[in-house]
């Protein structure tokens, strides 16, 4: 664990301190594009954040490559070179559309490029656990069409809901947790070695968000553009791919008997994609749903809008953070939920936690519809939306008989405010020259602006 904590902090060390100069590099290199229709930020932020994500990748896979124990995943594996090969292409093809746009196709035609680039060096499907059957095998077509529709829906999934400050990395950053726990505890809670690299790659992915968070967070200062969210995307898929494809539950025997009794004892741990695709359940029901709306509409697939469920939540109230906020708590939700199941099938605790959980987040979700009020003795201490209406309105309203100027009444009766403006009016009827004219304007220019013959 120590060298995991390591690997992870050194990733995290290298993408903090590299996204400063990143940001200055993509305003020089213009990669700064003007606000476009669909964009919820106000002003021209630069991107190419995933140049830092890329470089605290490689400084992670480094560190591990030099570590006693992790070092033996790079001897007995090809899977991190494969990674690094799928994501240096993906990371490439990112930064090209941070700078120029690419079209939509051209990019799905380089993610398969990517995943048939991790599939020639051994990172593909070889079996798939099924419940009551056990191991099945899956020829290599099947196993490569398999991949390459899991690495291709990531990282659209993952690219899609990259929309609001800190989503995308602070919800892959989620899912790497729960999927580092997961492998983890498969790899030595049952000594299953061929969960090694998919560990490895989670405890990287969660320090390439970590790091990335504090520059992203709202109101960002740089976005991590295609070039980090297709990345982050593709090395989540590569730890999917990695332990579920490559783990083979006939090494399990020795505790649970037969393969049989093994898929039946951990069925929620292995049942085919599972765990893969809980922890992106989020983006992947909006990557549906935006397909689906496109598609209805006559519209591509690939054509952006502004109907993402983030985009939802700002439409019904609410704010930016609190958006981000409740993203992050389903996310949370349904990941370490089924981790939790994964751990204890058999504990009802675990479903009621999650069904009261759930009912907290549509209670979360109807916040702005049903906002609570404080009570009067603790207003002063709650933020002023959270005060009662006729106190905020109150505040709000011109205080009556404020003294007003001399030869114009009271605010607090407009007949006063007329009849006065009148004769102040009349009074500079009759100074002659730019003079008299000046102060007829001041006088009336003060007395629209306060709407009773106020000033300010």
């Amino acid at each position: 664990m120590r060298e995991y904590l390591l690997t992870l902090c050194v990733t995290a060390a290298v993408t903090y301190l590299l996204t400063g100069p990143v940001r200055k590099f993509a305003i020089v290199a213009g990669a700064m594009p003007q606000i476009r229709a669909r964009d919820v930020h106000r002003e021209p932020t630069p991107r190419l954040g995933g140049i830092a994500m890329f470089f605290g990748l490689c400084a992670g896979l480094l560190v591990a490559s030099h570590l006693t124990n992790l070092n033996e995943v790079f001897e007995k594996s090809n899977e991190p070179r494969a990674l690094l090969s799928g994501a240096a292409l993906i990371w490439l093809l990112g930064v090209l559309d941070d700078k120029f746009e690419i079209d939509a196709l051209l990019k799905l035609g380089a993610q398969m490029i990517a995943a048939g680039v991790m599939i020639l060096q051994g990172l593909t499907i070889l079996w798939l656990p099924i419940p009551g059957i056990g191991t099945v095998a899956v020829t290599p077509w099947q196993g490569n069409l398999i991949t390459v529709a899991l690495v291709v829906i990531t990282i659209n999934a993952v690219n899609f809901v990259d929309g609001l400050d800190g989503l995308a990395a602070g919800m892959v950053g989620i899912a790497a947790t729960a999927f580092f726990l997961y492998s983890y505890r498969i790899w030595y809670g049952y000594g299953a070695e061929a969960a090694a690299p998919a560990t490895l790659f989670s405890a990287v992915l969660i320090g390439m968000c970590v790091g990335f968070l504090p520059h992203n967070m709202h109101p960002a200062r740089i976005f991590m553009g295609d070039s980090g969210s297709m990345l982050i995307g593709l090395v989540l898929a590569a730890s999917a791919v990695s332990v579920t494809g490559q783990l083979d539950v006939e090494a399990l025997n020795v505790d649970l008997g037969g393969a049989r009794e093994t898929t039946h004892a951990m069925l929620p741990v292995f049942i085919p994609l599972l765990m893969p695709l809980t922890i992106i359940a989020v983006p992947m029901a909006d990557l549906i749903l935006a397909i689906v709306r496109r598609t209805w509409r006559g519209q591509s697939p690939f054509a952006a809008d502004r109907g993402h469920l983030h985009h939802r939540l700002l439409e019904i109230g609410h704010s930016h953070s609190r958006a981000v906020l409740i993203m992050y708590f389903w996310s949370a939700l349904i990941a370490f939920g089924a981790l939790a199941y994964s751990v204890n099938s058999a504990s009802m605790w675990i479903v009621l936690g999650v069904v009261v959980l759930s009912a907290v987040g549509l209670l979360l979700l109807l916040l702005p519809r049903f906002t609570p009020r404080a009570p009067r003795w603790a207003e002063a201490f709650v933020p002023p939306r959270y005060r009662r209406r006729k106190a905020v309105k109150a505040s709000q309203e011109p205080e009556a008989g404020r003294p007003a100027p001399e030869g114009l009444p009271a605010a607090g009766d407009p007949q006063e405010a007329a009849a006065g403006l009148a004769t102040a009016t009349a009074g500079v009827s009759g100074v002659s020259g730019v003079n008299g004219a000046t102060a007829l304007g001041h006088r009336t220019r003060t007395g629209d602006r306060g709407k009773a013959g106020s000033t300010r």
